[in-house]
């Protein structure tokens, strides 16, 4: 029988969940699908995504995959899968993929989307980080604009992932409303670790109207000069999970 490579697009809520990776004891989105893998074809495998969200990040349009020899077809690993799984995770399409295909080595850009509200909610806590200060919309946008282009964004990362060679390529970065809700879409070539929520965080911070007298607040100015000429300066305000979206991975 002839080996498969077969592609996921997956939605989940990582509300309940310790994040993407699979981990000895906790709840994780890979462990969810590899046992659901496991239970429909008998066979274990080793699931590659093509992004490690954070426990409590959220996704829309997550792309995995997993070689396997088992004759079940493609398009129907994903009701297959689905049986098996919770409700807050779902396979939305399943498809059989070149076999050197590998849903992180071959992703040309991933889009991130960030919510805030600016007001509280018993319901939609967990999908947006809720902000109730005011925010200076105008320096939220002139902020967005600096994002974009190629950076070393090593003062947007948690240190102990930072890598060799931390530039990344902005495509797109802005901000919108949208009713109560503002929105945050982002789009690049690779992301590092945290580097979306820390972004959100220190945009946030310096435009806020009143801030507070953290030693650490930022202004546009400074944001300017961290992007343009990185220094060992660390960002320290990051977003909380619950707002971020992966959104769409593109090949």
């Amino acid at each position: 029988m002839a080996d498969r490579n077969i592609r996921l697009v997956i939605e989940y809520s990582g509300t309940g969940y310790a994040g993407w990776q699979i981990q000895a004891v906790e709840r994780t989105i890979q462990g969810e699908l590899t046992e659901a893998i496991l239970r429909t074809t008998g066979k274990k495998v080793k699931l590659t995504g093509a992004g490690r969200t954070d426990a409590g990040v959220h996704a829309l349009g997550q792309v995995a995959n997993f070689r396997i020899d088992h004759n079940i077809e493609p398009e129907r690993y994903r009701d297959a899968l689905n049986y098996y799984l919770a409700d807050d995770i779902r396979v939305k399409k399943s498809v059989e993929v070149p076999l050197d295909f590998n849903a992180r080595r071959d992703a040309l850009w991933k889009r991130y989307r960030y919510l805030i509200g600016n007001e509280r909610s018993a319901l939609h806590r967990q999908l947006r980080w809720e902000y109730v200060r005011d925010l200076d919309y105008a320096r939220l946008q002139k902020a967005a604009e600096l994002v974009t282009g190629e950076h070393d964004f090593s003062a947007f990362c948690v240190v102990a992932s930072l890598k060799e060679d931390n530039r990344c390529l902005i495509h797109v970065a802005r901000w919108r409303k949208i009713g109560p809700l503002l929105v945050f879409e982002v789009r690049g070539n690779r992301f590092l670790h945290n580097m979306v929520r820390i972004l959100v965080g220190a945009m946030v911070n310096l435009a806020t109207v009143y801030p507070d007298n953290h030693r650490e607040n930022l202004t546009l100015e400074g944001f300017a000069d961290i992007l343009h000429t990185p220094t060992a300066q660390r960002v320290v305000f990051t977003a909380p999970p619950q707002g971020l979206y992966l959104v769409t991975v593109k090949y």
